[in-house]
Protein backbone atom coordinates (compact mmCIF):
# COMPACT_ATOMS: atom_id res chain seq x y z
CA UNK A 1 0.00 0.00 0.00
CA UNK A 2 2.39 2.21 0.52
CA UNK A 3 3.74 2.43 -3.24
CA UNK A 4 -0.09 3.44 -3.89
CA UNK A 5 0.14 6.13 -1.28
CA UNK A 6 3.61 7.84 -2.42
CA UNK A 7 2.62 7.87 -5.58
CA UNK A 8 -0.66 8.95 -5.40
CA UNK A 9 0.10 12.82 -5.80
CA UNK A 10 1.10 11.49 -9.71
CA UNK A 11 -1.71 9.56 -10.46
CA UNK A 12 -4.17 12.09 -9.15
CA UNK A 13 -4.28 14.17 -12.25
CA UNK A 14 -5.15 11.39 -13.92
CA UNK A 15 -8.23 9.78 -12.04
CA UNK A 16 -10.65 10.89 -14.23
CA UNK A 17 -9.22 8.78 -16.98
CA UNK A 18 -8.15 6.07 -14.68
CA UNK A 19 -11.80 5.96 -13.44
CA UNK A 20 -13.34 6.10 -17.06
CA UNK A 21 -10.46 2.87 -17.56
CA UNK A 22 -12.10 1.13 -14.58
CA UNK A 23 -15.28 1.29 -15.41
CA UNK A 24 -14.35 0.01 -19.34
CA UNK A 25 -12.05 -2.69 -17.62
CA UNK A 26 -15.23 -3.43 -15.43
CA UNK A 27 -17.67 -3.39 -18.35
CA UNK A 28 -15.09 -5.90 -19.96
CA UNK A 29 -15.24 -8.39 -16.80
CA UNK A 30 -18.99 -8.18 -16.53
CA UNK A 31 -19.15 -8.88 -20.24
CA UNK A 32 -17.20 -11.98 -20.13
CA UNK A 33 -19.50 -13.54 -17.27
CA UNK A 34 -22.54 -12.47 -19.59
CA UNK A 35 -21.03 -14.57 -21.91
CA UNK A 36 -19.94 -17.96 -20.17
CA UNK A 37 -23.28 -18.03 -19.08
CA UNK A 38 -24.75 -17.49 -22.35
CA UNK A 39 -22.93 -20.80 -23.62
CA UNK A 40 -24.24 -22.42 -21.02
CA UNK A 41 -27.74 -21.69 -22.17
CA UNK A 42 -26.48 -21.98 -25.67
CA UNK A 43 -25.66 -25.72 -25.07
CA UNK A 44 -28.59 -26.26 -23.15
CA UNK A 45 -30.52 -24.93 -26.35
CA UNK A 46 -28.83 -27.39 -28.43
CA UNK A 47 -28.33 -30.41 -26.81
CA UNK A 48 -31.65 -30.60 -24.57
CA UNK A 49 -33.92 -28.10 -26.04
CA UNK A 50 -32.89 -28.27 -29.79
CA UNK A 51 -34.82 -25.10 -30.56
CA UNK A 52 -32.99 -22.88 -33.61
CA UNK A 53 -34.76 -19.78 -33.53
CA UNK A 54 -34.02 -19.58 -29.82
CA UNK A 55 -30.22 -20.54 -31.09
CA UNK A 56 -29.99 -18.11 -33.80
CA UNK A 57 -31.09 -15.15 -31.40
CA UNK A 58 -28.55 -16.21 -28.30
CA UNK A 59 -25.80 -16.74 -31.26
CA UNK A 60 -26.29 -12.61 -32.38
CA UNK A 61 -26.49 -12.08 -28.71
CA UNK A 62 -23.54 -13.44 -28.03
CA UNK A 63 -21.53 -11.82 -31.27
CA UNK A 64 -22.89 -8.48 -29.95
CA UNK A 65 -21.46 -9.13 -26.32
CA UNK A 66 -18.20 -10.15 -27.90
CA UNK A 67 -17.78 -6.60 -30.16
CA UNK A 68 -18.61 -4.81 -27.37
CA UNK A 69 -16.02 -6.36 -24.74
CA UNK A 70 -13.80 -5.97 -27.81
CA UNK A 71 -14.33 -2.22 -27.90
CA UNK A 72 -14.32 -1.73 -24.22
CA UNK A 73 -11.05 -3.83 -24.15
CA UNK A 74 -9.42 -1.43 -26.52
CA UNK A 75 -10.52 1.19 -25.02
CA UNK A 76 -9.24 0.53 -21.67
CA UNK A 77 -6.04 -0.96 -22.79
CA UNK A 78 -5.38 2.99 -24.64
CA UNK A 79 -6.15 4.69 -21.30
CA UNK A 80 -4.31 2.24 -19.01
CA UNK A 81 -1.52 3.09 -21.26
CA UNK A 82 -2.04 6.61 -21.69
CA UNK A 83 -1.94 7.34 -18.18
CA UNK A 84 0.88 5.09 -17.43
CA UNK A 85 3.23 7.12 -19.42
CA UNK A 86 2.11 10.61 -18.29
CA UNK A 87 2.64 9.32 -14.33
CA UNK A 88 6.41 7.84 -15.27
CA UNK A 89 7.07 10.81 -17.59
CA UNK A 90 5.92 13.47 -14.26
CA UNK A 91 7.63 11.12 -11.59
CA UNK A 92 10.67 11.37 -13.57
CA UNK A 93 10.81 14.54 -14.61
CA UNK A 94 9.83 15.08 -10.02
CA UNK A 95 12.42 12.90 -9.37
CA UNK A 96 15.30 14.72 -11.51
CA UNK A 97 14.31 18.08 -10.09
CA UNK A 98 14.39 17.00 -6.57
CA UNK A 99 18.37 15.93 -7.79
CA UNK A 100 18.69 19.70 -8.90
CA UNK A 101 17.89 20.56 -5.20
CA UNK A 102 20.86 18.73 -3.64
CA UNK A 103 24.00 19.44 -2.74
CA UNK A 104 27.24 18.65 -3.53
CA UNK A 105 28.29 16.63 -0.49
CA UNK A 106 25.18 14.11 -1.49
CA UNK A 107 26.71 13.54 -5.10
CA UNK A 108 29.94 12.84 -3.62
CA UNK A 109 28.56 10.49 -1.79
CA UNK A 110 26.94 7.92 -4.67
CA UNK A 111 28.13 7.54 -7.80
CA UNK A 112 26.23 8.57 -11.36
CA UNK A 113 25.75 4.89 -12.42
CA UNK A 114 23.68 4.33 -9.22
CA UNK A 115 21.83 7.39 -9.80
CA UNK A 116 20.99 6.47 -13.45
CA UNK A 117 19.76 3.36 -12.17
CA UNK A 118 17.24 4.54 -9.99
CA UNK A 119 16.11 7.19 -12.15
CA UNK A 120 14.90 5.29 -14.86
CA UNK A 121 15.26 1.74 -14.53
CA UNK A 122 13.65 1.58 -10.86
CA UNK A 123 11.13 3.81 -12.15
CA UNK A 124 10.52 1.76 -14.73
CA UNK A 125 9.81 -1.43 -12.71
CA UNK A 126 7.76 0.69 -10.54
CA UNK A 127 5.25 2.13 -13.15
CA UNK A 128 2.91 -0.57 -13.92
CA UNK A 129 2.08 -1.38 -10.37
CA UNK A 130 1.65 2.13 -9.43
CA UNK A 131 -1.30 2.77 -12.80
CA UNK A 132 -1.63 -0.82 -15.02
CA UNK A 133 -1.80 -3.20 -11.80
CA UNK A 134 -4.82 -1.28 -10.09
CA UNK A 135 -7.02 -1.07 -13.26
CA UNK A 136 -5.89 -5.12 -13.85
CA UNK A 137 -7.10 -5.21 -10.15
CA UNK A 138 -10.46 -4.10 -10.71
CA UNK A 139 -10.89 -6.55 -13.62
CA UNK A 140 -9.86 -9.62 -11.61
CA UNK A 141 -12.28 -7.99 -8.54
CA UNK A 142 -15.35 -7.65 -10.73
CA UNK A 143 -14.28 -11.03 -12.28
CA UNK A 144 -13.95 -12.60 -8.99
CA UNK A 145 -17.03 -11.31 -7.15
CA UNK A 146 -19.07 -11.87 -10.47
CA UNK A 147 -18.09 -15.37 -10.97
CA UNK A 148 -18.33 -16.31 -7.61
CA UNK A 149 -22.19 -14.52 -7.69
CA UNK A 150 -23.11 -16.98 -10.49
CA UNK A 151 -21.84 -20.14 -8.89
CA UNK A 152 -23.50 -19.47 -5.72
CA UNK A 153 -26.91 -18.74 -7.57
CA UNK A 154 -25.96 -22.09 -10.07
CA UNK A 155 -25.07 -24.65 -7.16
CA UNK A 156 -23.28 -23.53 -3.73
CA UNK A 157 -22.03 -27.04 -3.26
CA UNK A 158 -19.43 -26.97 -5.87
CA UNK A 159 -19.01 -23.42 -5.40
CA UNK A 160 -17.54 -24.41 -1.83
CA UNK A 161 -15.02 -26.29 -3.71
CA UNK A 162 -13.05 -23.53 -5.52
CA UNK A 163 -12.93 -21.37 -2.23
CA UNK A 164 -11.92 -23.60 0.43
CA UNK A 165 -8.85 -23.17 -1.86
CA UNK A 166 -8.74 -19.75 -0.81
CA UNK A 167 -6.45 -19.53 2.65
CA UNK A 168 -3.89 -22.12 1.09
CA UNK A 169 -3.39 -19.98 -1.62
CA UNK A 170 -2.84 -16.87 0.58
CA UNK A 171 -0.02 -19.20 2.42
CA UNK A 172 1.69 -19.78 -0.56
CA UNK A 173 1.90 -16.25 -1.88
CA UNK A 174 2.95 -14.92 1.63
CA UNK A 175 5.97 -17.37 1.65
CA UNK A 176 7.28 -17.12 -1.77
CA UNK A 177 6.92 -13.44 -1.26
CA UNK A 178 9.40 -13.01 1.04
CA UNK A 179 11.77 -14.57 -0.74
CA UNK A 180 11.22 -12.65 -3.63
CA UNK A 181 11.23 -9.22 -2.64
CA UNK A 182 14.57 -9.88 -1.13
CA UNK A 183 15.80 -11.20 -4.59
CA UNK A 184 14.61 -8.55 -6.36
CA UNK A 185 15.92 -5.78 -4.18
CA UNK A 186 19.66 -7.53 -4.58
CA UNK A 187 19.22 -7.67 -8.36
CA UNK A 188 18.34 -3.90 -9.08
CA UNK A 189 21.19 -2.87 -6.38
CA UNK A 190 23.61 -4.98 -8.42
CA UNK A 191 22.34 -3.51 -11.82
CA UNK A 192 22.82 -0.12 -10.78
CA UNK A 193 26.66 -1.28 -9.59
CA UNK A 194 26.71 -2.56 -13.54
CA UNK A 195 25.47 0.55 -14.82
CA UNK A 196 27.73 2.30 -12.58
CA UNK A 197 30.78 0.26 -13.40
CA UNK A 198 30.09 0.64 -17.89
CA UNK A 199 29.58 4.66 -16.79
CA UNK A 200 32.93 4.89 -15.23
CA UNK A 201 34.51 2.81 -17.92
CA UNK A 202 33.45 4.37 -21.27
CA UNK A 203 33.93 7.81 -19.48
CA UNK A 204 37.43 6.58 -18.58
CA UNK A 205 38.12 4.69 -21.73
CA UNK A 206 41.61 6.69 -22.86
CA UNK A 207 42.67 5.84 -19.78
CA UNK A 208 41.61 2.09 -19.53
CA UNK A 209 43.45 1.58 -23.07
CA UNK A 210 46.56 3.80 -22.08
CA UNK A 211 47.09 1.21 -19.33
CA UNK A 212 46.23 -1.78 -20.98
CA UNK A 213 43.25 -2.55 -18.42
CA UNK A 214 40.72 -3.21 -21.24
CA UNK A 215 41.21 -7.04 -20.12
CA UNK A 216 40.84 -6.08 -16.51
CA UNK A 217 37.88 -4.38 -16.89
CA UNK A 218 36.12 -7.19 -19.47
CA UNK A 219 36.46 -9.32 -16.25
CA UNK A 220 35.30 -6.99 -13.84
CA UNK A 221 32.23 -6.27 -16.11
CA UNK A 222 31.87 -9.84 -16.54
CA UNK A 223 32.20 -11.05 -12.90
CA UNK A 224 29.08 -8.44 -12.25
CA UNK A 225 27.46 -9.74 -15.22
CA UNK A 226 27.64 -13.06 -13.43
CA UNK A 227 26.27 -12.52 -10.59
CA UNK A 228 23.68 -10.29 -11.35
CA UNK A 229 22.19 -13.70 -13.50
CA UNK A 230 22.71 -15.69 -10.90
CA UNK A 231 20.15 -13.44 -8.93
CA UNK A 232 18.32 -13.14 -12.06
CA UNK A 233 17.96 -16.80 -11.96
CA UNK A 234 17.56 -17.44 -8.39
CA UNK A 235 14.36 -15.67 -9.11
CA UNK A 236 13.37 -17.63 -12.06
CA UNK A 237 13.72 -20.38 -10.00
CA UNK A 238 11.18 -19.62 -7.61
CA UNK A 239 8.79 -17.66 -10.22
CA UNK A 240 9.02 -20.81 -12.13
CA UNK A 241 7.59 -23.08 -8.62
CA UNK A 242 5.34 -20.04 -7.73
CA UNK A 243 2.98 -19.55 -10.42
CA UNK A 244 2.38 -23.33 -10.97
CA UNK A 245 1.87 -24.33 -7.68
CA UNK A 246 -0.67 -21.37 -7.56
CA UNK A 247 -2.13 -22.86 -10.79
CA UNK A 248 -2.36 -26.38 -9.76
CA UNK A 249 -4.24 -25.26 -6.98
CA UNK A 250 -6.69 -23.65 -8.75
CA UNK A 251 -6.75 -26.24 -11.50
CA UNK A 252 -7.37 -29.24 -8.66
CA UNK A 253 -10.57 -27.02 -7.33
CA UNK A 254 -11.69 -26.87 -11.49
CA UNK A 255 -11.34 -30.75 -11.30
CA UNK A 256 -13.02 -31.23 -8.63
CA UNK A 257 -16.07 -29.01 -9.94
CA UNK A 258 -15.92 -31.57 -13.16
CA UNK A 259 -15.74 -34.60 -10.80
CA UNK A 260 -18.75 -33.68 -8.64
CA UNK A 261 -20.23 -31.47 -11.39
CA UNK A 262 -20.47 -34.72 -14.11
CA UNK A 263 -21.88 -36.70 -10.88
CA UNK A 264 -24.69 -34.54 -10.84
CA UNK A 265 -25.44 -34.61 -14.02
CA UNK A 266 -25.49 -38.36 -14.36
CA UNK A 267 -27.97 -37.93 -11.44
CA UNK A 268 -29.99 -35.29 -12.95
CA UNK A 269 -30.07 -32.58 -10.33
CA UNK A 270 -28.55 -29.74 -12.89
CA UNK A 271 -28.31 -29.52 -16.28
CA UNK A 272 -24.96 -30.28 -19.33
CA UNK A 273 -25.48 -26.39 -20.03
CA UNK A 274 -24.79 -25.90 -16.48
CA UNK A 275 -22.09 -27.87 -15.43
CA UNK A 276 -20.43 -26.72 -19.12
CA UNK A 277 -21.07 -22.87 -17.57
CA UNK A 278 -20.60 -24.03 -14.32
CA UNK A 279 -16.71 -25.45 -15.59
CA UNK A 280 -15.96 -22.41 -17.80
CA UNK A 281 -16.94 -20.04 -14.70
CA UNK A 282 -14.03 -22.06 -12.86
CA UNK A 283 -11.95 -21.57 -15.62
CA UNK A 284 -12.58 -17.69 -15.67
CA UNK A 285 -11.91 -17.87 -11.20
CA UNK A 286 -8.36 -18.83 -12.17
CA UNK A 287 -7.35 -15.81 -13.55
CA UNK A 288 -7.80 -13.97 -10.29
CA UNK A 289 -5.68 -16.37 -9.13
CA UNK A 290 -3.30 -16.23 -10.71
CA UNK A 291 -2.94 -12.74 -11.53
CA UNK A 292 -3.01 -11.85 -8.03
CA UNK A 293 -0.09 -14.16 -7.71
CA UNK A 294 1.67 -12.28 -10.59
CA UNK A 295 0.85 -8.92 -9.38
CA UNK A 296 2.06 -10.40 -5.28
CA UNK A 297 4.93 -11.15 -6.96
CA UNK A 298 5.46 -7.87 -8.96
CA UNK A 299 4.65 -5.73 -6.02
CA UNK A 300 7.57 -6.99 -3.84
CA UNK A 301 9.85 -6.43 -6.44
CA UNK A 302 8.23 -3.20 -6.96
CA UNK A 303 8.80 -2.58 -3.18
CA UNK A 304 12.32 -2.62 -3.34
CA UNK A 305 12.36 -0.22 -6.48
CA UNK A 306 10.24 2.63 -4.83
CA UNK A 307 12.70 1.65 -1.42
CA UNK A 308 15.35 2.88 -3.81
CA UNK A 309 14.10 5.87 -5.65
CA UNK A 310 11.99 7.12 -2.85
CA UNK A 311 15.64 7.29 -1.13
CA UNK A 312 16.49 9.85 -2.36
CA UNK A 313 12.94 11.78 -2.89
CA UNK A 314 13.81 11.85 0.63
CA UNK A 315 17.33 13.03 0.79
CA UNK A 316 17.15 16.41 1.73
CA UNK A 317 19.93 18.94 0.53
CA UNK A 318 22.12 20.00 3.22
CA UNK A 319 22.33 23.62 1.58
CA UNK A 320 18.91 25.65 2.02
CA UNK A 321 17.26 29.13 2.46
CA UNK A 322 15.89 30.06 5.85
CA UNK A 323 13.13 31.54 6.48
CA UNK A 324 14.62 35.02 6.52
CA UNK A 325 17.25 34.37 3.80
CA UNK A 326 17.51 38.12 2.16
CA UNK A 327 17.88 38.14 -1.84
CA UNK A 328 21.26 39.61 -3.05
CA UNK A 329 21.02 42.41 -5.76
CA UNK A 330 24.32 42.84 -6.14
CA UNK A 331 27.72 43.16 -3.85
CA UNK A 332 30.73 44.94 -3.56
CA UNK A 333 32.96 41.99 -3.21
CA UNK A 334 33.72 42.19 0.49
CA UNK A 335 34.20 38.49 1.91
CA UNK A 336 35.54 37.91 5.24
CA UNK A 337 35.77 34.31 6.72
CA UNK A 338 35.97 34.39 10.32
CA UNK A 339 37.12 31.38 12.45
CA UNK A 340 36.02 28.53 9.87
CA UNK A 341 36.62 25.15 10.97
CA UNK A 342 35.43 22.29 8.26
CA UNK A 343 35.34 18.86 7.34
CA UNK A 344 33.79 16.33 4.98
CA UNK A 345 33.06 13.77 8.17
CA UNK A 346 33.69 14.07 11.54
CA UNK A 347 37.11 11.68 11.49
CA UNK A 348 39.06 14.11 9.12
CA UNK A 349 39.29 17.92 9.78
CA UNK A 350 40.09 19.54 6.70
CA UNK A 351 40.27 23.40 7.32
CA UNK A 352 40.77 24.23 11.29
CA UNK A 353 40.37 27.99 12.88
CA UNK A 354 40.64 29.02 9.00
CA UNK A 355 40.46 33.38 8.79
CA UNK A 356 40.95 36.24 6.52
CA UNK A 357 39.49 38.97 4.48
CA UNK A 358 39.09 39.79 0.66
CA UNK A 359 38.37 43.53 0.08
CA UNK A 360 35.75 44.50 -3.16
CA UNK A 361 38.60 43.93 -6.39
CA UNK A 362 40.96 41.81 -4.94
CA UNK A 363 42.88 39.38 -6.30
CA UNK A 364 43.13 36.56 -3.24
CA UNK A 365 45.34 33.46 -4.32
CA UNK A 366 45.40 30.01 -2.21
CA UNK A 367 48.61 28.23 -2.44
CA UNK A 368 49.83 24.99 -0.16
CA UNK A 369 51.01 21.86 -0.48
CA UNK A 370 48.35 18.92 -1.79
CA UNK A 371 45.57 18.11 0.46
CA UNK A 372 46.00 21.66 2.13
CA UNK A 373 42.57 22.65 2.01
CA UNK A 374 42.67 24.49 -1.16
CA UNK A 375 39.79 23.49 -3.52
CA UNK A 376 37.56 23.27 0.19
CA UNK A 377 38.57 26.79 0.81
CA UNK A 378 36.72 27.47 -2.74
CA UNK A 379 34.13 25.30 -2.61
CA UNK A 380 32.80 27.14 1.20
CA UNK A 381 32.81 30.31 -0.82
CA UNK A 382 30.92 29.05 -3.12
CA UNK A 383 28.98 27.86 -0.41
CA UNK A 384 28.60 24.57 -2.13
CA UNK A 385 29.07 23.36 1.50
CA UNK A 386 28.75 25.29 5.11
CA UNK A 387 31.49 25.50 7.70
CA UNK A 388 31.28 23.24 10.86
CA UNK A 389 32.21 26.43 12.55
CA UNK A 390 32.58 29.84 11.81
CA UNK A 391 30.78 32.21 9.30
CA UNK A 392 31.82 33.64 5.97
CA UNK A 393 30.10 36.76 5.29
CA UNK A 394 29.75 38.82 1.73
CA UNK A 395 29.71 42.44 2.38
CA UNK A 396 29.05 41.80 5.89
CA UNK A 397 25.69 39.43 5.84
CA UNK A 398 26.94 35.73 6.62
CA UNK A 399 26.24 34.18 3.64
CA UNK A 400 23.89 31.28 5.53
CA UNK A 401 21.73 34.42 5.70
CA UNK A 402 21.00 35.21 1.67
CA UNK A 403 19.44 33.32 -0.49
CA UNK A 404 21.45 30.52 -2.52
CA UNK A 405 20.43 31.43 -5.87
CA UNK A 406 21.04 35.20 -5.50
CA UNK A 407 24.26 34.20 -3.87
CA UNK A 408 25.29 32.03 -7.02
CA UNK A 409 24.38 34.73 -9.41
CA UNK A 410 26.91 36.56 -8.05
CA UNK A 411 30.03 34.35 -8.84
CA UNK A 412 31.05 32.69 -11.94
CA UNK A 413 33.40 29.39 -11.20
CA UNK A 414 36.20 27.63 -13.16
CA UNK A 415 37.06 24.68 -11.75
CA UNK A 416 40.38 22.48 -12.25
CA UNK A 417 38.53 20.19 -14.35
CA UNK A 418 36.70 21.40 -17.03
CA UNK A 419 33.07 20.35 -17.51
CA UNK A 420 31.35 20.50 -20.85
CA UNK A 421 28.13 19.46 -21.71
CA UNK A 422 27.18 17.43 -24.89
CA UNK A 423 26.26 20.45 -27.81
CA UNK A 424 27.74 22.59 -29.34
CA UNK A 425 30.53 24.99 -28.62
CA UNK A 426 27.86 28.13 -28.87
CA UNK A 427 25.59 26.02 -26.34
CA UNK A 428 28.61 25.66 -23.73
CA UNK A 429 29.24 29.20 -23.89
CA UNK A 430 25.66 30.85 -23.49
CA UNK A 431 25.87 28.28 -20.54
CA UNK A 432 27.10 31.44 -18.72
CA UNK A 433 24.16 33.63 -19.79
CA UNK A 434 21.30 32.01 -21.71
CA UNK A 435 19.67 35.11 -22.98
CA UNK A 436 22.90 36.05 -24.60
CA UNK A 437 23.04 36.22 -28.60
CA UNK A 438 25.32 34.87 -30.60
CA UNK A 439 27.31 38.26 -31.28
CA UNK A 440 27.37 38.63 -27.08
CA UNK A 441 28.73 35.14 -27.10
CA UNK A 442 31.39 36.53 -29.86
CA UNK A 443 32.72 38.65 -27.69
CA UNK A 444 33.07 36.84 -24.86
CA UNK A 445 35.12 34.18 -26.94
CA UNK A 446 37.47 36.72 -27.93
CA UNK A 447 37.91 38.10 -24.46
CA UNK A 448 38.87 34.84 -23.50
CA UNK A 449 40.83 34.17 -26.66
CA UNK A 450 38.90 31.61 -27.53
CA UNK A 451 36.98 33.10 -30.68
CA UNK A 452 39.81 32.29 -32.94
CA UNK A 453 40.21 28.41 -32.08
CA UNK A 454 36.45 28.04 -32.72
CA UNK A 455 36.34 30.22 -36.31
CA UNK A 456 38.96 28.14 -37.01
CA UNK A 457 36.92 24.49 -36.71
CA UNK A 458 34.74 23.19 -39.68
CA UNK A 459 31.48 24.03 -38.39
CA UNK A 460 32.54 27.02 -36.12
CA UNK A 461 30.51 27.71 -32.69
CA UNK A 462 28.22 24.61 -34.16
CA UNK A 463 30.89 22.58 -33.39
CA UNK A 464 29.87 19.87 -31.36
CA UNK A 465 31.92 19.17 -28.37
CA UNK A 466 31.31 15.74 -27.84
CA UNK A 467 31.01 14.01 -24.50
CA UNK A 468 32.65 15.92 -21.89
CA UNK A 469 34.29 18.14 -24.35
CA UNK A 470 35.98 15.08 -25.73
CA UNK A 471 36.40 16.59 -29.32
CA UNK A 472 38.51 19.62 -27.99
CA UNK A 473 42.04 19.72 -26.30
CA UNK A 474 42.43 20.65 -22.86
CA UNK A 475 43.49 24.24 -23.42
CA UNK A 476 40.49 24.65 -26.08
CA UNK A 477 38.17 23.86 -23.39
CA UNK A 478 39.29 25.64 -20.43
CA UNK A 479 39.49 28.34 -22.74
CA UNK A 480 35.36 27.76 -23.44
CA UNK A 481 35.18 27.81 -19.33
CA UNK A 482 36.41 31.07 -19.14
CA UNK A 483 34.37 32.68 -21.86
CA UNK A 484 31.48 31.11 -20.00
CA UNK A 485 32.31 32.40 -16.70
CA UNK A 486 32.86 36.14 -18.78
CA UNK A 487 29.42 35.60 -20.42
CA UNK A 488 28.11 35.46 -16.98
CA UNK A 489 29.44 38.50 -15.69
CA UNK A 490 29.64 38.34 -12.37
CA UNK A 491 30.77 40.43 -9.07
CA UNK A 492 33.21 37.67 -8.03
CA UNK A 493 35.08 35.36 -9.45
CA UNK A 494 36.32 31.63 -8.39
CA UNK A 495 39.26 30.14 -10.35
CA UNK A 496 40.56 26.64 -9.05
CA UNK A 497 43.61 25.75 -11.08
CA UNK A 498 41.89 27.65 -13.94
CA UNK A 499 44.90 27.76 -16.29
CA UNK A 500 46.37 24.18 -15.29
CA UNK A 501 45.85 22.40 -18.69
CA UNK A 502 46.98 25.38 -21.08
CA UNK A 503 50.27 25.69 -22.69
CA UNK A 504 52.32 29.06 -22.17
CA UNK A 505 51.23 30.70 -24.89
CA UNK A 506 47.25 30.07 -24.40
CA UNK A 507 48.30 30.73 -20.42
CA UNK A 508 49.44 34.22 -21.71
CA UNK A 509 46.69 35.08 -23.57
CA UNK A 510 43.98 33.56 -21.28
CA UNK A 511 46.08 35.39 -18.64
CA UNK A 512 45.10 38.80 -20.45
CA UNK A 513 42.30 38.45 -20.71
CA UNK A 514 41.38 36.94 -16.95
CA UNK A 515 43.22 40.30 -15.74
CA UNK A 516 40.62 42.25 -17.57
CA UNK A 517 37.97 40.13 -16.26
CA UNK A 518 39.27 40.85 -12.69
CA UNK A 519 38.88 44.63 -12.64
CA UNK A 520 36.91 45.62 -10.61
CA UNK A 521 35.60 42.01 -9.18
CA UNK A 522 37.11 40.29 -5.93
CA UNK A 523 38.57 36.71 -7.37
CA UNK A 524 40.18 33.31 -5.39
CA UNK A 525 42.24 32.09 -7.09
CA UNK A 526 44.20 28.49 -6.26
CA UNK A 527 47.11 28.18 -8.66
CA UNK A 528 50.21 25.22 -8.45
CA UNK A 529 51.94 28.11 -10.90
CA UNK A 530 53.73 31.12 -10.28
CA UNK A 531 52.15 32.71 -13.02
CA UNK A 532 49.12 32.73 -12.21
CA UNK A 533 49.29 34.11 -8.50
CA UNK A 534 52.40 36.14 -9.06
CA UNK A 535 50.08 39.94 -9.17
CA UNK A 536 48.25 38.72 -6.34
CA UNK A 537 47.19 41.57 -3.70
CA UNK A 538 46.99 38.94 -1.05
CA UNK A 539 48.52 35.41 -0.98
CA UNK A 540 47.02 32.86 1.73
CA UNK A 541 49.42 29.82 2.33
CA UNK A 542 47.50 26.91 3.20
CA UNK A 543 48.90 23.96 5.06
CA UNK A 544 47.37 20.92 6.65
CA UNK A 545 43.72 22.84 6.63
CA UNK A 546 45.44 26.27 8.82
CA UNK A 547 46.67 29.50 7.40
CA UNK A 548 50.24 29.35 8.47
CA UNK A 549 51.53 32.84 6.11
CA UNK A 550 49.72 35.83 4.39
CA UNK A 551 51.79 38.61 2.22
CA UNK A 552 52.68 39.37 -1.48
CA UNK A 553 55.02 37.20 -3.25
CA UNK A 554 57.74 39.49 -2.62
CA UNK A 555 57.00 39.61 1.54
CA UNK A 556 56.68 35.62 1.28
CA UNK A 557 59.84 35.07 -0.78
CA UNK A 558 61.46 37.24 1.84
CA UNK A 559 60.24 35.34 4.77
CA UNK A 560 61.92 32.26 3.53
CA UNK A 561 58.97 29.70 5.27
CA UNK A 562 56.91 27.24 3.20
CA UNK A 563 55.77 29.63 0.35
CA UNK A 564 59.79 30.49 -0.51
CA UNK A 565 59.90 26.41 -0.36
CA UNK A 566 56.72 25.46 -2.50
CA UNK A 567 58.60 27.74 -4.96
CA UNK A 568 62.00 27.13 -5.14
CA UNK A 569 61.13 23.42 -5.18
CA UNK A 570 58.33 22.59 -6.64
CA UNK A 571 56.70 25.87 -8.09
CA UNK A 572 59.57 27.34 -9.64
CA UNK A 573 58.95 28.02 -13.43
CA UNK A 574 59.97 30.87 -15.74
CA UNK A 575 57.94 34.08 -15.17
CA UNK A 576 56.11 35.45 -18.62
Amino acid sequence: MLIFKRFLPFVRPYAARLMLAGILVSGVALINLTLVRLAGTLWDIITVQHDAEKMTRSIGLFLSLVILQGLCAMGHSYLTAWVSQEVVADFRKHLFGHLQTLTVSFFARRRTGELLSRLMTDVTVIQSIVTETPIDGVKQLVTFVGGITFLLMMNWRLCLLILILLPLLVLVAKIFGRRLKSLSTSIQDHTAALSTLVEEVISGIRIVKSFVQTQREKTRFADQVDQTLHLTLRRARIMAVFIPVISLLTFSSATAVLWYGGRQVIDGVVTPGDLFAFVLFAGILIGPFSSAARVFAQIKEAQGATQRVFEILDAQPDISDRSDAQTLVTVDGHVQVEGVNFSYDTRHPVLSNLSFEAKPGELVAFVGPTGAGKTTVINLLHRFYDPTEGRITIDGKDLRHVTVESWYRQIALVPQETILFGGTILDNIRYGNMAANEATVMEASEAAHAHDFITSLPDGYQTLVGEKGVNLSGGQRQRIAIARAILKNPRMLLLDEATSSLDTESERLVQEALQRLMEGRTTFVVAHRLSTIQRADRIFVLDKGTLVEEGTHTQLMARQGLYHYLYTIRLNEPIT
